[in-house]
């Protein structure tokens, strides 16, 4: 994986994976950030959302991410 590749020439190699490597690449990365598989939100089993609490939380999270690179 080179970082000069474009954000579509990195879209159309990670479909081109397999499921299997699909999720080893994603279980590297988020070792790499220190995180666990499950980890969720310290405290606080997942199950407990409702379901506007979810759906407030993604939308909350993708304000950040878009701020982020502005």
């Amino acid at each position: 994986m080179s970082n000069s590749e474009s954000r579509e020439e990195r879209k159309k190699r990670f479909k081109n994976l397999s499921s299997a490597e699909r999720k080893m690449l994603i279980r590297k990365k988020l070792e790499l950030q220190g995180l666990t598989e499950g980890s969720g939100v310290m405290g606080k089993d997942q199950s407990s959302y409702d379901k506007e609490e979810m759906i407030d939380l993604i939308l909350l999270t993708r304000c950040f991410q878009k701020n982020k690179f502005q």
